[in-house]
């Protein structure tokens, strides 16, 4: 199969879940090509970007000016330039009465040139990442045959904080012409159905993990030794992270041997940082900045318990279930995490870790207590993280049924040109 995925910003660190996505089907013996509507950082990039050899595939999709009289200049020249090389795909993306309004806004004049410069005209599958790329990865396809189908992936931004300001149905002629709806969970699925998804066109698709980098290991202190506590993610606010420094330091007076490292960067650094300050807390309580994937996991490998406390956003924004708990889960961690987004998916409350309300840090203090007294329980709430993990979330299974899915979309298209076939050699006979 050719594919291609449309994405926000190609490469990008925070975003595995795509470029784990990207080498799997390569790894399948399927064409990947990627369309990015924004730069992405080539100074830092995981080393599959590189393994892969990923800047070859990858495309920027033609920037869109706001102002219309300039995306119109910029236009006629765009169709100057290509016009030799496509000449008929120009012309359909100019038609009205096929493409209507987005003719007329010549959205799908950019989206022919974003192809034409790419030198691919026809993919099996276009596959949106992010709902906030679909309507652009739609341009895209309604250019090529009506063989292409179109899948959009919605995680959580897309259809919280993004849409906020925009009409309830902003997403209605998406779902339309969509082929198939993914969320990454299913708390996100019910969402997409309130914004007015046909329920028969969402499906949740799991983001995986490669379970073989990470070593299950049971934790348990040793008497009289630091306990080591850590949080992994985004220095901003739907993390959460501001409760759980809050919590640590109302237990640290029952626990004086706990230490807890967060690893991650981002705006609120310097607020935390005045956090850690007021409460006297910067001899136990550290700030570890940005790491990579194999530094994050020397820390993880040091550590006993894992905190997510994720909370939902003043803009709305919403966590799924996030990589960092699957990945703590994985290495045997028992977790704390809160009642929130998509987690309750991932963590099973007294089982592989324990939930919480969000914004409590009171009740996040008392659980952290409860596991600090209680430290028999923490090979059983390792053993289970690790064992649901496996089960529901191996990156392996995941993009095995990623590629059954195109597979089915394509054989439903084969099925319906079967029986056009049919009827149209029937009516031929009569």
């Amino acid at each position: 199969m050719q594919i291609a995925f449309i994405v926000g910003h190609f490469p990008r660190l925070s975003e595995t879940f795509i470029l784990n996505q990207v080498t799997g089907l390569i790894d399948r013996g399927h064409q990947v090509d990627i369309f990015s509507e924004y730069d992405g950082d080539w100074d830092q990039v995981h080393p599959d970007v590189e393994r892969y050899a990923l800047r070859q595939h990858t495309y920027r999709l033609h920037p869109v000016p706001q102002n219309y009289i300039w995306r119109s200049l910029i236009g006629l020249w765009l169709l100057l330039t290509r016009f030799p090389k496509a000449p008929g795909l120009l012309l359909r993306s100019f038609n009205p009465f096929e493409h209507g309004m987005y003719a007329v806004g010549l959205w799908t004049l950019y989206g022919a040139v974003s192809l034409i410069d790419r030198g691919c005209l026809q993919y099996d599958i276009v596959h949106c990442q992010f709902g906030t790329q679909g309507h652009r990865g739609w341009f895209l396809q309604r250019l090529m045959p009506s063989t292409t189908k179109l899948i959009v992936m919605f995680r959580g931004h897309d259809i919280s904080s993004y849409i906020q300001d925009k009409k309830q149905d902003f997403y209605a002629d998406l779902f339309e012409a969509a082929d198939a709806c993914l969320t990454n969970c299913d708390f996100f699925r019910q969402r997409l159905i309130k914004l007015g998804c046909p329920p028969e066109k969402a499906s949740v698709h799991y983001s995986g993990l490669d379970v073989s980098k990470f070593t299950c290991q049971p934790r348990q202190p040793e008497a009289g030794n630091t306990v080591n506590l850590v949080t992994t993610g985004r220095l901003v606010e739907k993390k959460g992270i501001e409760y759980a420094i809050r919590a640590v330091a109302l237990q640290k007076q029952n626990f004086p041997n706990i230490r807890y490292y967060i690893i991650g960067d981002g705006h609120l650094k310097d607020s935390f940082t005045n956090l850690i300050q007021e409460l006297n807390a910067e001899t136990y309580i550290h700030l570890l900045g940005w790491k990579n994937e194999a530094e994050i996991i020397e820390v993880l490998n040091t550590c006993h318990l894992f905190i997510a406390p994720s909370v939902t956003a003043s803009d709305g924004n919403q966590d799924a279930p996030v990589n960092v708990l699957k990945e703590a889960m994985a290495m045997g961690l028992p977790v704390i995490s809160t009642y929130h987004g998509g987690i309750p998916e991932l963590v099973e409350d007294e089982i592989s870790g324990l939930l919480v309300p969000e914004r409590d840090a009171e009740a996040l203090a008392t659980k952290l207590g409860y596991l600090l007294e209680h430290t028999k329980d923490w090979s059983n709430m390792g053993k289970a993280g690790r064992s649901f993990v496996e089960n529901n979330f191996d990156l392996q299974r995941l993009n095995d049924k990623l590629v059954s899915r195109y597979e089915k979309l394509l054989e439903r298209n084969r099925g319906e040109l079967a029986d056009d076939h049919v009827y149209v050699s029937q009516a031929l006979l009569k």
